[in-house]
C-alpha cells in the first residue's frame, strides 16, 4: 500500500487549524492549557509526552503525577524534499517559535467550529491530524510532491502487562512518490537533552488551598537546567541512535536517566550530536536544508552552565516513480524513579524488564525498532473487531478508544512488581486539578477501563483500598468546603479506622500508603465510599471470570469492616444510612439530607454483593460458619431498606433526591445502585416498572428539557481566549444538546440558577447514565446522550483533556478527568 490504512473512524482535525469556539475554564484557579492537545505517547505509568494536532510536542508528564505544558521547538521532525532540481525543507509543526533559521510547516490555518460532521468542513491545505488511541497520524497534503504520513504510537493493548509499560514512542513515516520523476527525501528527528528536568525542585512543597477549597501544591521542575548533559552517537548491527545522558552517577534519583532517538541501521543515515537549541538553529538547519544531510558531528562535550544541547538524526532516501517506503524512528527514555515525599519513591513497572539502572534508553530503542511492527499489529488486532461492528456508530468507536488517553496521561503511576503485588501497583489521578489517585467514587465509573482491559491492574487498585480501610490517621486538618460557604474553621481527622478512603494519596506524599489526600470534604463522613468499595470488589471478581477466590478472600475483611462502619450512620435504624446535610458523596457540592436515592441505592446493592461474596467464600471454606449471622443481619437490613427506600422516595415518576430536603429535583444518577446491581447479576433494588418510569423521567427532564432551557437562557461568552472570538455563542445557545444535567426540576429548569454541580453536565456521569439506559433496553436514549457529550468534547477543543464538567455557558471544569472512561461501561452494555 502506498499509504497507511488509517481507520475511517479516527478523530480528524486539520493541521494548523484553530478552534473557533473552544470551551474555556470555569474557574480561574483550574487548569486550562488551551485546546491544542493530541494523543499522549509513552507506556502506562512510564511518563508520557503529548504531541498536538499542529505538530508541536507540548505536554510533558514525565514525572509521575505532575504536569508540564510547554513547547521546546528543538523537539521536532523536519522533512527535506528534492525533485527535478528544486528543493524545500520544513520543520513539521505550524506553531514553531524560536530557532529563527528553521522554516515551519506552512499549513494554511483556518478556524474550525466543528469536526463532528466532516462533510461540512472544507479542504484544509496542509493535511490532517487523525487519532485513534494509542495510534495517531499526520497526513501531509499539498506542500510536498511526495505523499507523506507519520504514524505514531506506543505499545499499548489489553491484557499486556509488559510492553504496555514501556517508555517509548514509535514514529513510522510512510513516503510514496506519486509522480513520474524520482524524489529525494530526508526525514530528520531532533531532540533536546532533558535529563534532570522532570523532578520537583521544591523538595517539600507547601500544601495550599484553592479558592474552591481543594488542596494543591506547587510543582517547580528545573526545566532547562542542563549543565553536564551530553549526547553521544551509538550504533549496533541493527540501529543507529543518539543517546542523551547527564552527570548523575550511581543509582538514579528522580529525573535522572537517559533519552534516546534512533533509526534502523541503513544507508543514508546522518547525524549531529551537539547543536544549540537556544540559538537560531543554523548549525543544524543550513546543512539539512541545502542537501537533506547532516554533517555527522559526534561531539560529546557536556553542556556548560546556562547552556542547552540537542541532537538530531536523519535518513535520506530516493523514491522512484510510484515507489513507497516506510521509515521508522524511535524516541525512548529511561527515567526509572518516581519520588513522592522525600525518600518515598517507586520504581516504574518497566524496570522489571529493563533493570533500575537508568541506563537502558538505547536498549529500549533497539527493541522498539525490532518489534514495532508486531506491536502495531497487536493494536490493530485488538481494535479491529470493534471497528468492524456495524451496530456501533463511528463517533462512538472513535470516542471509545480515544478516552483511554487518560490511562497514560492522567499522571499515571505503575510501580515495579513485588511479592504482594505481582503486576505492581497502579494509579491514575482523579484529574490534574484534583491531584490524588484513584478517587473511589470517581472510579466507580471510570474504572471500567482497567476492569475490562487490564483486569490485574483493577484488582491491584482494589487491594490497595482493602489494605487502607483498617488503617487510621487521627491527625486533624482543615476541611476546605466550609470556607467556600463562608463558615469558620472546621477540622476533621484524616482517616478513621473502618472508613473507606476517598483516594489512594497524592504524588507529593506516599501514595498507596497515605490515603485520603483530599481535604475539601471530610471523607470519613461520605455515605457512598464504603458501598463503592464493596461493589467494586464484587465487580472485579464477577466481571473478570468469577474464579479469583484469593482476591475475594483478601478483600473480605475490609468489606465487612467498612459495612459496619457505614451502618453507624443509620441513625433511625431503618436499615439505610442517612446523609448528613453537608455534602457527603461524589456530588460534593450538593447537600443531601436523610435517606437519599443515590447513596441508599448503592448501600442496598453493596449489601447484596456482600452476601454473594460471603456465600462464595464459605463454599470455598475461606471464612468461618459465623458468616451465617452476618448474612442474616445483611438480609434484614436489605428487607427493611428496600421498603423504606420505595416508600420514602418514590414520587410516582422518579425517586426523590432525598427524604428530608423537600427538593423536587430529578437527579440523573438517582439509581446508580440499581445499575450496579443488575450489572453484577444481583437482585434488583427496585422493581423494573419503577426503573423504566424513572429513566424516562430522567431522560425527559435532565436531557431533553434541560437542553431546551439551556438554549434559551445561556448567556454569550464574553471572555477572550487565544484562537477564539470574543463573545461567541455556546453550543447550548446554538440549540445543540450538550448532555444531561446532574439535577433539574421535572420541567428541566434549575431549582436554583446559581447551583453548581446540579447544573453541570458531568461527562462520566452521562456515560454511566447511558450505560444504565442501554442496560434497560433504551439504546436510542443512551446513544443520544452519549453523542451529545462526545460532540462537545471532540468539536470544541476538549479532546485528550476531557473534563469532569461542562456547562451551558461554554465553560469546563477539571480537565484530564478519570470518570469519562465510563464510556467502556457503556460499551459493555452495547
Amino acid at each position: 500500500m502506498p499509504t497507511p490504512n488509517i481507520p475511517t473512524v479516527a478523530w480528524t482535525w486539520p493541521i494548523g487549524a484553530k478552534w473557533e469556539t473552544p470551551y474555556i475554564v470555569r474557574y480561574a484557579s483550574n487548569l486550562d492549557d488551551g485546546p491544542e492537545h493530541g494523543i499522549p505517547l509513552g507506556g502506562l505509568g512510564a511518563g508520557c509526552i503529548g504531541r498536538a494536532p499542529n505538530g508541536t510536542f507540548n505536554l510533558w508528564h514525565l514525572d509521575g503525577g505532575e504536569h508540564t505544558f510547554a513547547h521546546f521547538p528543538a523537539c521536532q521532525f523536519a522533512v527535506y524534499e528534492e525533485s527535478m532540481g528544486k528543493s524545500q525543507t520544513y520543520a513539521m509543526a505550524t506553531a514553531g517559535k524560536g530557532l529563527d533559521s528553521w522554516h515551519w510547516y506552512p499549513a494554511v490555518p483556518r478556524k474550525v467550529g466543528t469536526a463532528h460532521h466532516p462533510e461540512q468542513t472544507e479542504h484544509n491545505q496542509g493535511g490532517t491530524y487523525q487519532a485513534l488511541y494509542p495510534r495517531s497520524w499526520y497526513v501531509y497534503q499539498d506542500i510536498f510532491q511526495a505523499d507523506l504520513t507519520c504514524e505514531q504510537f506506543s505499545p499499548i493493548w489489553p491484557d499486556n502487562y509488559q510492553e504496555s509499560s514501556y517508555p517509548v514512542a514509535v514514529f513510522v513515516w510512510t513516503a510514496h512518490n506519486p509522480t513520474d520523476q524520482p524524489i529525494t527525501l530526508s526525514i530528520l528527528l531532533s531532540w533536546q537533552n532533558m535529563v534532570g528536568w522532570f523532578t520537583n525542585a521544591a523538595a517539600s512543597p507547601e500544601i495550599q488551598q484553592r479558592e474552591d477549597g481543594s488542596p494543591f501544591y506547587d510543582y517547580v521542575p528545573p526545566l532547562r537546567q542542563s549543565e553536564g548533559n551530553l549526547n553521544q552517537l551509538v550504533s549496533s548491527e541493527t540501529a543507529t541512535g543518539i543517546l542523551m545522558d547527564g552527570t548523575w552517577t550511581g543509582s538514579p534519583g528522580e529525573g535522572d536517566g537517559q533519552f534516546c532517538i534512533a533509526v534502523p541501521q541503513t544507508d543514508g543515515v546522518t547525524y549531529h550530536t551537539r547543536w544549540n537549541p537556544d540559538g537560531a538553529g543554523a548549525e543544524l538547519w543550513e546543512d539539512f536544508a541545502i542537501s537533506g544531510l547532516l554533517s555527522n558531528v559526534a561531539d560529546t562535550t557536556s553542556a556548560l552552565a546556562d547552556e542547552q544541547v540537542a541532537g538530531a538524526i536523519a535518513i535520506q532516501i530516493t523514491l522512484a516513480p510510484g515507489e513507497a517506503k516506510e521509515l521508522p524512528f524511535v524516541l525512548s527514555w529511561d527515567l526509572p524513579v518516581t519520588e513522592f515525599a522525600t525518600r518515598k519513591l517507586a520504581y516504574r513497572r518497566y524496570t522489571d524488564v529493563y533493570s533500575r539502572s537508568g541506563r537502558n534508553a538505547w536498549q529500549i530503542a533497539q527493541d522498539a525498532l525490532a518489534h514495532y511492527q508486531t506491536w502495531q499489529q497487536k493494536i490493530i488486532d485488538w481494535q479491529q473487531p470493534i471497528l468492524d461492528r456495524p451496530d456501533l456508530p463511528d463517533w462512538f468507536k472513535m470516542a471509545l478508544f480515544n478516552e483511554l488517553y487518560d490511562m497514560a496521561s492522567g499522571g499515571t503511576l505503575w510501580s515495579a512488581a513485588s511479592d504482594g503485588d505481582p503486576v505492581g501497583q497502579f494509579g491514575v489521578l482523579e484529574c490534574l486539578d484534583y491531584r490524588w489517585y484513584e478517587s473511589l467514587d470517581v472510579r466507580l465509573y471510570g474504572g471500567f477501563s482497567t476492569l475490562m482491559l487490564w483486569p490485574e491492574l483493577e484488582k491491584s487498585i482494589i487491594r490497595a483500598f482493602a489494605r487502607a480501610i483498617p488503617t487510621e490517621d487521627p491527625k486533624k486538618r482543615i476541611i476546605g468546603y466550609y470556607y467556600t460557604v463562608g463558615e469558620g474553621e472546621h477540622l476533621a481527622p484524616r482517616k478513621i479506622k473502618g472508613a473507606t478512603p476517598h483516594d489512594l494519596g497524592a504524588p507529593n506524599e506516599n501514595p498507596w500508603m497515605a490515603t485520603n489526600y483530599t481535604s475539601y470534604q471530610d471523607c470519613n463522613q461520605w455515605k457512598d465510599l464504603p458501598s463503592d468499595f464493596v461493589l467494586q470488589v464484587y465487580r472485579a471478581f464477577v466481571l473478570t471470570g468469577g474464579d479469583d477466590i484469593e482476591f475475594l478472600a483478601e478483600c473480605w475483611p475490609a468489606v465487612t469492616e467498612t459495612i459496619q462502619y457505614l451502618k453507624l450512620f443509620d441513625l433511625d435504624g431503618d436499615g439505610v444510612p442517612e446523609n448528613g446535610g453537608a455534602p457527603d458523596q461524589t456530588f460534593d457540592d450538593w447537600q443531601l439530607k436523610g435517606l437519599s436515592a443515590y447513596c441508599g441505592g448503592l448501600w442496598l446493592a453493596a449489601l447484596e454483593a456482600a452476601i454473594k461474596m460471603g456465600d462464595i467464600l464459605q463454599q470455598h471454606q475461606q471464612i468461618s460458619s459465623s458468616f451465617a449471622i452476618v448474612k442474616s443481619q445483611y438480609q434484614r437490613w436489605i428487607k427493611q431498606g428496600k421498603i423504606v427506600y420505595q416508600n420514602k422516595l418514590w414520587t410516582g415518576s422518579f425517586y426523590r433526591l432525598d427524604a428530608e430536603s423537600n427538593s423536587d429535583v430529578v437527579m440523573a444518577d438517582q439509581l446508580c445502585g440499581q445499575f450496579c446491581a443488575r450489572l453484577m447479576g444481583l437482585p434488583d433494588i427496585v422493581d423494573e416498572e419503577y426503573i423504566d418510569i424513572a429513566l424516562d423521567t430522567i431522560y425527559d427532564a435532565c436531557f431533553v428539557k434541560f437542553n431546551q432551557y439551556a438554549a434559551q437562557h445561556a448567556a454569550p461568552q464574553n471572555q477572550k481566549f487565544e484562537g477564539a472570538q470574543t463573545g461567541f455563542f455556546s453550543a447550548a445557545q446554538l440549540g445543540m444538546a450538550i448532555g444531561a444535567a446532574n439535577g433539574v426540576k421535572p420541567d428541566g429548569t434549575p431549582e436554583n440558577p446559581d447551583d453548581t454541580h446540579q447544573l453541570e453536565v458531568w461527562t462520566g456521569i452521562n456515560f454511566g447514565l447511558a450505560a444504565f439506559l442501554a442496560q434497560m433496553g433504551k439504546r436510542d436514549q443512551a446513544m443520544a446522550i452519549t453523542e451529545a457529550v462526545v460532540q462537545q468534547i471532540y468539536d470544541y477543543g476538549l479532546q485528550f483533556r476531557t473534563p469532569e464538567a461542562i456547562t451551558a455557558m461554554g465553560t469546563f471544569r477539571a480537565c484530564h478527568y478519570l470518570r469519562p472512561m465510563a464510556i467502556w461501561g457503556l460499551y459493555a452494555q452495547l
